[in-house]
């Protein structure tokens, strides 16, 4: 429409309507996912390099005194860990179900594969809590409070073995953490599949939590037999 000085005037009136979810900053949902995909990726790469220098410093101290970590890990419980093994797995399964139920407009199916998964991320930390105690009560602790005892335990009773088990703990406490907050996103995930904030149109925040939770899963995958098994 023409003004009085002869310019014409822009029509809002037909500007492209934006969803809900989408940003005013972003042209379309398709350049919002990449976006955030790209930022999760980029997270994900520093919590690898995180893992990475936990690892580095485990290949250290079992270089230097392989004969000790041979005997420190026959304190660990093999079935326990591999149990959890089976249990992340299992979650990983639920959580990729949860996405491909979304792209499909199921709702309800998604809510269930994330309650699943929560339910499954419980019982990963219900397992290690009674690994953790168990070890306690014999005095098996990260750094100067190593102090083992016990018929079990006496075989710990050798030098830099307590590095073995700060190093365990260390690592296991960290990837627990990332656990507890992987279960608080995929709580916060279902109530909001319940009120119906997802569909095949957007589901962005579950693909992302999944990509954090398959992280999860993977690097406890490489700390299972690295602890328990060699």
């Amino acid at each position: 429409m023409a003004t009085e000085t002869g310019t014409v005037a822009l029509d809002t009136h037909h500007a492209p309507h934006h969803p809900p979810h989408l940003q005013h900053h972003f042209i379309s949902s398709e350049q919002q996912f990449e976006a955030s995909k790209l930022g999760m990726w980029l997270f994900l790469i520093t919590e690898i390099l995180l893992f990475s220098g936990m690892f580095v410093a485990y290949a250290v101290y079992r270089i230097w005194h392989p004969e000790v970590y041979q005997i420190a890990s026959t304190a660990l419980n093999p079935w326990l860990g591999g149990l959890n093994t089976l249990v992340l797995l299992a979650s990983s399964l639920t959580v990729a179900l949860s996405i491909h139920f979304i792209q499909k407009d199921d709702q309800r199916k998604m809510v269930i594969g994330l309650i699943l998964t929560v339910l499954l991320a419980a019982t990963f930390m219900v397992i290690k809590y009674f690994e953790y105690t168990s070890k306690f009560e014999h005095g098996v602790f990260p750094g100067g409070a190593f102090n083992p005892h016990g018929a079990e335990y006496e075989v710990l009773n050798v030098p830099y073995a307590a590095q073995f088990f700060s190093i365990y703990f260390v690592m296991t406490g960290i990837h627990g953490v990332h656990v507890l907050v992987g279960m608080v996103l995929l709580g916060w995930l279902a109530s909001r599949g319940i009120r119906g904030h997802f569909s095949s149109a957007y589901y962005t925040p579950v693909e992302l939590t999944g990509l954090y939770w398959h992280l999860v899963d993977i690097i406890w995958i490489f700390l299972f037999p690295l602890l328990y098994l060699i």
